[in-house]
């Protein structure tokens, strides 16, 4: 943010208790806050399996702010959006603090409603805007953006006014957005939040914290921004599926789902449910399908030890169901799958598919619908 213009408070990032202190020194700061690094909102609410109690911290002696950080580096920060168990607290960030005299909330969001980039903004800041949203949806002002033209001089300023800056703070307001609007091009956000979107009381428009989404989509073109991923608070499994473009979110149910496409994913794991059985998971093979794809969805799915059968559900469109076929029993042969199989395939190619798994000698029970399917897997799950 800073390398884009945007004005935010001095900082170091710090993975030692030992570089917290000397970075509290350096900064020379008259109040330094200590914030716990994870992907999770409400660390100030949160608290550590240390017994420390919230991820954010004020203080104004350096010495503390080491003493702190030996309390958060190496335990667990448990939040309202972490697992029951916590996160693991690697880094924290030493900054300069800075007085707030007045908090509002800003964003700039991809929206599907209005085809593009839109501002929104609330005088409300510092607070859930959810709850804003709820309790006072007047304090919600937004502003469409041309993604030809970018924002505009009169918008900016509009919404700096609705924010609530006055005088030279709306002008400096409108200048940040603007900032803020050029960063999220620059990078392909799909999101940048800001909240709060504060002004000091020397007369500063800062952006006190903010969250930022990429799209998955431009990683190709933002080879730099995807480097910095900290995939240590990812789960092992999705990590893994992302190295094939494949799209894993573990559940926690014993019946794996392979599919292609989202739509067919959520569909596959709410029949199981419908029938009895709890999904292990979501896997989405997506299009463009290779033999090697299909292999290590499989090698996936077997190394969850709550696994006790798999259902396939392809329908090839774009996706050639032989290749599939062949995948599939490479995978059972080579890593002896120990596990019931079902299968059900149907569009491009199916016959040649239906073929190939018929003819492999393993057992593997075919399905003729999806309804079929989930019926049969939730009973060999039952038989066990």
């Amino acid at each position: 943010m800073a390398e884009h213009g945007v004005t935010v408070q001095r900082f170091f990032v710090a993975d030692t208790a030992n570089d917290a202190l000397e970075a509290a020194k350096n900064l020379k700061a008259k109040e330094i806050v200590l914030k716990a690094q994870i992907l999770a909102g409400g660390r100030g609410k949160g608290v550590f399996n240390s017994g420390l109690k919230g991820g954010v911290h004020l203080s104004r002696d350096p010495n503390a702010v080491g003493q702190l950080a030996k309390q958060m580096l190496g335990y667990s920060l448990i939040t309202k959006q972490t697992p029951k168990d916590g996160v693991k607290v690697n880094k924290v960030m030493v900054a300069e603090a800075l007085d707030i005299a007045r908090e509002t909330y800003f964003a700039i969001l991809m929206d599907r409603v209005c085809n593009g980039p839109v501002l929104v903004g609330s005088p409300q800041g510092g607070v859930d805007i959810e709850e804003v949203a709820a309790t006072n949806p007047d304090l919600i002002f937004k502003e469409i953006i041309d993604i030809y033209e970018g924002v505009k001089e009169d918008q900016a300023l509009r919404m700096a006014a609705n924010l609530g800056f006055k005088g030279p703070l709306q002008q400096q307001a409108a200048d940040q957005i603007k900032k803020l609007y050029n960063l999220f091009m620059k990078v392909d956000a799909t999101q940048v939040e800001v909240n709060p979107f504060g002004e000091t009381p020397e007369g500063q428009v800062v952006c006190f914290d903010a969250k930022i989404n990429f799209d998955d989509n431009a990683e190709f073109r933002q080879k730099e921004v995807f480097a910095m991923d900290d995939v240590s608070e990812s789960d092992p499994l999705e990590t893994e599926a992302a190295k094939y473009d494949l799209k894993y979110i573990g559940m926690d149910g014993n019946i794996a789902c392979f599919v292609n496409g989202a739509g067919l994913a959520m569909a596959t794991c709410d029949i199981i449910d419908l029938h009895g059985g709890k999904p292990a998971n979501f896997l989405d093979l997506g299009g463009g399908v290779k033999e090697v794809q299909v292999y290590q969805a499989f090698k996936l799915l077997t190394a969850d030890p709550k696994v006790e059968a798999i259902l396939v559900n392809i329908f090839g469109g774009i996706v050639n169901c032989a290749i599939v076929a062949n995948g599939i029993t490479k995978a059972c042969r080579e890593l002896e799958l120990k596990v019931p199989l079902v299968v059900r395939l149907e569009g491009t190619n199916v016959q040649e598919a239906k073929h190939i798994l018929s003819k492999s000698g393993l057992p593997i029970t075919a399905a003729s619908d999806l309804e079929d399917a989930a019926k049969k897997v939730v009973a060999s799950v039952a038989r066990k």
